[in-house]
């Protein structure tokens, strides 16, 4: 067995000892949730020069029976009290609880208290004090906020540690709360005088537990974002947007304040399996899913997955039954800060600009998308093409995909967007698509292409890539006038114009390599021909929304994703 120093956020293993490294002191508070130790930490640095010596620390760093005896013996035996706020009962320290009794029957006050807002008796009735005080403490910590921090560790060292600090009984969080970065307690009006004229409100939904633990510097800065993007942002703390109550104040704002777009940065979903049809949000707008990522950007950056098994849940795999856009990670927990007074590391959200950067613009084409008129969208509709043979154009397992992209044109056209006659039927759209270029490699050169990128505009979006990339996939494929979709100068792009409106034929992965390879391979870059159809779409056409139609294509399987 060894004997390891804790890291910032992380444990260590059960055939370990953890050494927290920390000195005895006569205030020790123990929290499973690092939210509330940062909190409790922020405060400490505006506590007065003479107030006792403090520590804070996770017990759930100190697992097994060898660190607990080991944090016992360094720190908490010389302690005078200890308040622990702890997450799922009794069992989840069961050994850490009874050294603690220990403690008690010496001498120290020991106060326990649940780490969320349920009683739990078996555990509060251990404590050494009167029922009232543990009570308050617990409340102190459940309703959070900086103030109510400041106000626990006065009436703590007042009550036990022989000092006449002032104090008041623990202040209320609202459930749901306008935030402010420069104003304890906002109302709207106070954001409405900041506004901008003409520019778009934006809701940015938080938990309030990041209020709590005044963990908010990640919401200030992403607000600034989206500032920057000409967009007024309205942030707002939430407990649960599953609770009634909190709900409806959230929904209220968002009308008053005529809100275009909702960035939310909650977990999980709204809506209900008894009623999928039912939009989560009465006002029609729509929502972006900004994820906090409960893992570190370390972490993250060196897993192939990428997002933890938490994360990919909370806020990928369950906000995509609300219909939420998903986007991207825009904070990481991390350590934010050592904090020389506790003697402990502060872990918190912290926020990642360049990520930040692209959710708002991405909020910010949402905005303009649906602003403008109809007639005036252009709507680019991709069909999967794999196996790239012509006969599996649009398929899809269970769907007729040629018909069902039938029904969204007529339902544009309906609309007002701009579409030329379509086809009468699914068979003959496939029919007008099979008489231009495709995927078909037999068959390419007899084809007319309705529509191309000259070789010197691709490389000029080609050229805008980092060389790393381009190099690989000059490597891989050669030069773009080797590629099977060049012809006469210029890169062929498969598809037919209705109107403004393109249906367009998803390009080869690769071209003679194993199928598989094609379809699946992460590490495969893609060809010119591939690329150039992207481009195409984005720069020559000028789409304002991408719509891929069926059963999965390609897109997610190229390198890096």
């Amino acid at each position: 067995m060894h004997l390891l120093r804790t890291q910032p956020g992380g444990f260590v293993p059960d055939d370990n000892i953890a050494d927290l490294g920390q000195t005895p002191a006569e205030l020790v508070i123990l929290c499973s949730g690092d939210s509330s130790l940062a909190l409790l930490a922020e405060a400490a640095r505006q506590l007065p020069d003479d107030y006792p010596s403090l520590r804070l620390a996770n017990p759930m760093q100190v697992q097994n029976h060898a660190s607990v005896d080991l944090y016992v013996d360094e720190v908490l035996r010389h302690a005078k009290v200890i308040l622990i706020s702890l997450h799922g009962g009794i069992g989840y320290w069961r050994y850490g609880v009874e050294r603690l009794m220990e403690l008690a029957a010496r001498g120290v006050q020991v106060i326990l208290v649940p780490g969320d807002d349920r009683p739990d008796p078996e555990l509060s009735d251990l404590s050494t004090v009167p029922g009232v005080e543990r009570d308050r403490l617990w409340q102190f910590l459940r309703q959070g906020g900086l103030q109510n921090a400041l106000q626990l560790y006065n009436c703590m060292a007042s009550r036990w540690l022989d000092r006449d600090y002032s104090w008041v009984e623990p202040a209320p969080l609202p459930r749901t709360a306008i935030y402010h970065p420069r104003l304890a307690s906002a109302q709207l009006a106070d954001w409405q005088a900041e506004w901008l004229a003409e520019q778009p409100v934006v809701a940015l939904l938080f938990y309030r537990s990041h209020l709590q633990a005044a963990n908010t510097g990640f919401i200030d800065e992403f607000c600034v974002r989206l500032q920057a993007q000409g967009i007024n942002p309205l942030p707002i703390a939430v407990a649960s947007l599953k609770e009634p109550g909190c709900f409806t104040q959230v929904e209220d704002w968002l009308d008053e304040a005529e809100t275009e777009l909702i960035l939310n940065t909650t977990g999980f979903a709204q809506s209900s399996p008894e009623a999928p049809h039912l939009r989560p949000f009465r006002r029609n707008v729509p929502v972006i899913q900004a994820i906090c990522a409960q893992d570190n950007e370390p972490a993250w950056q060196a897993s192939e997955q990428g997002l933890g098994a938490r994360d990919l849940a909370m806020h990928i795999a369950l906000p995509e039954l609300d219909g939420r856009i998903i986007s991207r990670p825009i904070s990481f927990k991390d350590l934010a800060w050592r904090s020389e007074r506790s003697q402990s590391d502060v872990v918190c959200y912290r926020a990642q600009p360049d990520r930040m950067d692209f959710v708002a613009e991405l909020a910010r084409r949402w905005i303009e998308l649906a602003r403008l008129p109809n007639g005036e969208k252009r709507v680019a509709l991709i069909l999967a093409n794999y196996p790239t043979r012509d006969g599996r154009i649009g398929n899809g397992v269970g769907l007729d995909t040629p018909a069902a992209a039938l029904n969204i044109l007529r339902a544009m056209q309906a609309e007002g967007y701009p579409l030329a006659p379509l086809p009468d039927t699914g068979t003959e759209l496939i029919q007008q698509l099979l008489g231009g270029v495709t995927n078909d490699l037999d068959s390419i050169d007899q084809r007319p292409c309705h529509q191309s990128m000259a070789l010197e505009e691709y490389l000029a979006a080609f050229n805008e890539l980092p060389q790393e990339n381009r190099d690989a996939v000059n490597a891989r494929w050669g030069t773009p006038d080797t590629d099977p979709m060049f012809r006469s100068g210029r890169m062929m792009i498969a598809g037919l114009r209705f109107g403004l409106t393109f249906i367009g034929i998803q390009p080869a992965r690769g071209y003679q390599v194993d199928p598989s390879a094609v379809y699946h391979d992460p590490d495969l870059v893609p060809p010119h021909g591939y690329l150039a159809f992207y481009f195409w779409v984005r720069k020559a056409y000028g789409a304002h929304a991408v719509v891929h139609v069926g059963k999965h294509g390609n897109l997610e399987w190229l390198a890096g994703t």
